[in-house]
């Protein structure tokens, strides 16, 4: 069993990042192990809702279902898999930081099943250090002036 939690502040309101990291098509942007990602369901993020993702970790090339469990937009979204190589649940929460600022917090539990005990062991580490990386990259994509990223970008596009 692993259980890893992470958290990061990053410099954008609450909800910019929340709108962000919560849609499955921006995972492989700010995700360095997810490769791909395919909505099983309606691509609308709402409790039961699936998409399959395809993720490259230790060399294995892994395919799983994660299916939506718990939402509270801009706060807290749960998933976990519905297929797959092991029972993994995903746990994003984001609180007000101060300011424009958010803190986002990554949480992964599970089963690490299909791989030797030897590396089992070591998972959590590896996990952990892959999670401080992705939460890395998230805040440098959003804290950068990038269109794409942000909401707050199109508004004001909009308003222009």
């Amino acid at each position: 069993m692993v259980d890893v939690v992470t958290a990061i502040e990053i410099n954008r309101p609450c909800g910019v990042v929340a709108a962000y990291a919560a849609n499955p098509e921006n995972a492989p942007a700010w995700y360095s192990n997810i490769k791909a990602v395919r909505w099983e369901s309606d691509p609308v993020v709402a409790v039961g809702s699936k998409v399959a993702f395809r993720a490259q970790f230790l060399g294995k090339t892994l395919d799983y279902i994660y299916e939506f469990t718990e939402l509270d937009p801009g706060r807290k979204l749960v998933m976990r898999t519905a297929n797959g190589p092991f029972p993994m649940q995903t746990s994003y929460t984001w609180e007000e930081a101060g300011g424009d600022s958010t803190r986002m917090t990554l949480r992964n539990t599970g089963s690490p099943a299909g791989f030797p005990a030897v590396i089992s062991l070591v998972m959590a580490p590896m996990m952990r250090r892959a999670m401080r990386n992705d939460l890395a990259k998230l805040k440098s994509l959003l804290e950068g002036d990038r269109p794409q990223a942000t909401q707050e970008n199109t508004q004001r596009k909009d308003k222009s």
